[in-house]
């Protein structure tokens, strides 16, 4: 009997092992032949699945953006306004290794979208979407009066977006530095800007 290959499967190891690569050798380091061998492939069987880096890279982030959603739903189901707001960022937030290897998926990945019409495409939806989420979350906030700063909330959710990709790109680049509590503290700290008048509930 022939053996039955999961290509999905395949996919996702070669992204597993692009996220060690880079982190070890950053991405200029992460040939090839490198990912091949650290997910156990043969050089030339990455072609069927991934015919250049590029396209590996651009595979990559919609796995990093699709998880990163799986991990939202996850930590806001049950939640609502303020409560939910914080839930979703931390889960953008480079908060682990596995959150700061993913930066280090992403950054290239704009470095891409610059110059490339359909990985621009690809980065503005994704980031509409985390818009759309937040801009509930943040409705369910006012409404419940837990913010009260008369700031547009599209102002307010460009300051979020602004914190948490920022927060990615610092990390990746000196993680030894920018560590989990600084993360939340300074998440914590914005929030709490929302409603001068209460402090937000410890979690």
């Amino acid at each position: 009997m022939p053996k039955i290959v999961d290509h999905d499967q395949r996919r996702l190891e070669l992204v597993d092992a692009t996220w060690r690569i880079i982190a070890q050798h950053g991405i200029e380091g992460a040939t090839m032949r490198e990912i091949a061998a650290e997910a156990g492939f043969a050089n030339g069987a990455l072609k069927p699945y991934f015919p250049t880096k590029d396209s590996l890279i651009t595979f990559a982030f919609g796995h990093v953006f699709n998880r990163t959603n799986q991990r939202i739903a996850e930590r806001t189901a049950g939640k609502v306004g303020i409560e939910a707001l914080h839930g979703f960022c931390q889960e953008v937030l480079p908060l682990d290794e596995d959150r700061i290897n993913e930066a280090r998926i992403v950054i290239p990945f704009w470095q891409k979208a610059l110059t490339d019409a359909t990985k621009t495409e690809l980065h503005e939806s994704s980031m509409h979407q985390w818009r759309a989420g937040l801009q509930v979350h943040l409705r369910q906030a006012r409404s419940r009066g837990e913010v009260t700063v008369p700031i547009k909330d599209e102002d307010i959710i460009n300051q979020l977006m602004c914190i948490l990709l920022g927060a990615q790109i610092i990390a990746a680049m000196s993680p030894g530095e920018h560590l989990p509590a600084q993360l939340n503290a300074q998440l914590d700290a914005y929030l709490l800007l929302l409603d001068p008048a209460h402090a937000i509930e410890s979690r």
